[in-house]
């Protein structure tokens, strides 16, 4: 009888832990209406945009608007590599930086409208950056990063254009039925057929790919003797932020971050005033020819000489 007892006792103990147990989540469940150890995050309902930056600069619209993208952020660090004292460093916080700093030269300078995708340490999606640019109908688009590579003997700066590759999958993306609510240079394309659609981006990329390369051209240009390049600077990737067929884009690294000399660079502010400058400047002479250009057509049309004369 004894050891039934035991036996009984042994069995049940574990029983009402248990029950116990059960109980217990039963009532913080009822209280939080939910589990109350799982994590929440709250995701944006489907379809939602999030919403645009400030811009900052002048006030006329007409002014030509310069939208700056610091790559990585929030919980997506980038690269790291050695910061100059021992420290390490993170991409995220140097684009950062450098996004600031271009900004406030051309603040500075004036003429020139601005807008971050970013200004603090949020994350946002490849398609959201350069989607922010389309929505502000930017007449420029930079996203700055720094480079990482094994070798550590790896530096010098790099500036991106979008290659044929990424030209032409996006052309074959925007053409198709699915995507009738973009628009190309003001034009919606639910309003025409798939290969009017088809025209409309290839002349819009033409048109983009040749400014942006140009652009690329003179940040090369400005930057020489003021901050150091690779050997072959000027590069073309299918990079996603630069998949938008009606506006000039680049993808700048501004050097590697897994180097110490650029890491150093780039923590520095010398070198962030280097960059500043160098980058503000090619701004300017690019917005200064497009200028020119817009004259000299207007000029030729108002003489019926010029591409923009009518015949």
């Amino acid at each position: 009888m004894r050891r039934l007892a035991m036996l009984s006792l042994a069995i049940a103990a574990p029983l009402a832990v248990l029950a116990g147990v059960l109980a217990a989540n039963r009532l913080l469940t009822t209280a939080s209406g939910d589990n109350a150890f799982a994590l929440r995050f709250e995701l944006p309902g489907a379809g939602g945009q999030i919403d645009l930056p400030k811009v900052e600069g002048p006030l006329d619209p007409g002014k030509p608007l310069v939208v700056i993208d610091a790559g990585h952020g929030g919980h997506d660090p980038g690269a790291g590599g050695g910061g100059a004292r021992g420290g390490e460093l993170h991409e995220k916080d140097v684009t950062l930086t450098l996004a600031q700093a271009l900004r406030d030269r051309l603040l500075a300078g004036g003429g020139v409208r601005v807008a971050l995708t970013r200004s603090d340490d949020r994350y946002l999606a490849l398609e959201e950056r350069s989607g922010i640019a389309r929505r502000l109908r930017a007449d420029l688009f930079i996203s700055i990063h720094a480079d990482s590579a094994d070798d550590k003997g790896a530096s010098g700066a790099t500036v991106y254009t979008l290659s044929d590759k990424g030209s032409t999958q996006e052309a074959s993306r925007i053409a198709t039925t699915e995507n009738r609510a973009d628009s190309i240079n003001g034009v919606p394309l639910r309003d025409t057929s798939n290969s009017v659609s088809a025209i409309l981006v290839d002349l819009a990329q033409r048109q983009s790919a040749t400014a942006s390369a140009q652009f690329a051209g003179l940040i090369v240009r400005e930057g020489a003797g003021r901050m150091g390049f690779r050997d072959h600077p000027l590069q073309s990737a299918a990079f996603v932020v630069l998949k938008s067929p009606d506006m000039p884009s680049v993808l700048f690294e501004a050097g590697y971050i897994s180097n110490p000399a650029d890491a150093a660079r780039l923590a520095s502010a010398q070198g962030q005033r280097a960059f500043a400058e160098t980058v503000a400047l090619a701004i300017r002479v690019y917005f200064g020819r497009e200028a020119l250009a817009w004259d000299m057509a207007g000029q030729g049309a108002r003489l019926g000489t010029g591409p923009g004369a009518g015949g």
